[in-house]
């Protein structure tokens, strides 16, 4: 899919669908929440949240004291919703409206956050563009957290297709320069309370 047209289809799932009309809705984002307080983010460590959408990542962190905080999304609709929402808070958050196959990094980070973008990108060469970014964007001894569709989970999401892995595949997929530290299922909820299975694999940048 081009970027054009990934734009076009996230444009058009969140001008006619409200936050909590998406099968990834959370009320609350636990278990990132968890895993960013797992591998020690500190209130000044800079964390970048890919793919984000409207998710509520943002409102959290910052009403914990989080002081360094990117969102990025294709969807300058999404971003609009999360902003809104978020009111004069959201003055506290650097927002991105771009392609994070064809953004350039302008920072590091120390945490990169992804529950759900990467597995779209079911591609070569799309997912060789995300990599190259991570790589570019999160510094060593920084961590990513990456959140995919289990084997088990669905095969298609919003309309289309999506790439499924488990822990050891999404490492061989990210390559060398990435430590596997924690592997967790996760079974998802959806709004209509159908059920969803997910892996969250959280990596340790090592240097190249």
């Amino acid at each position: 899919m081009s970027e054009a047209s990934r734009q076009s289809h996230w444009e058009g799932v969140y001008t006619t669908k409200g936050e909590d009309q998406v099968s990834w809705f959370q009320e609350t984002p636990a278990l990132s929440l968890e895993l960013i307080d797992f591998v020690g983010a500190t209130k000044t460590s800079a964390i970048i949240d890919i793919g984000a959408g409207a998710s509520r990542l943002a409102d959290c962190l910052v009403s914990r004291g989080y002081e360094h905080l990117t969102v990025l999304d294709i969807s300058a609709a999404a971003l609009a919703a999360a902003r809104s929402r978020m009111g004069e808070k959201a003055n506290r958050v650097t927002w991105i409206r771009a392609d994070v196959t064809a953004w350039e990094p302008p920072q590091s980070y120390d945490l990169w956050h992804d529950r759900a973008a990467f597995h779209f990108l079911t591609l070569p060469n799309d997912q060789s563009a995300y990599i190259a970014r991570l790589r570019r964007a999160l510094r060593p001894g920084g961590h990513a957290i990456i959140a995919t569709f289990a084997p088990d989970g669905p095969e298609r999401c919003s309309g289309l297709v999506v790439s499924r892995y488990d822990a050891t595949a999404l490492a061989a997929t990210l390559g060398s320069g990435f430590e596997l530290i924690d592997t967790r299922r996760h079974e998802h909820f959806t709004p209509w309370r159908a059920t969803q299975k997910f892996q969250f694999s959280t990596f340790r940048r090592q240097r190249d």
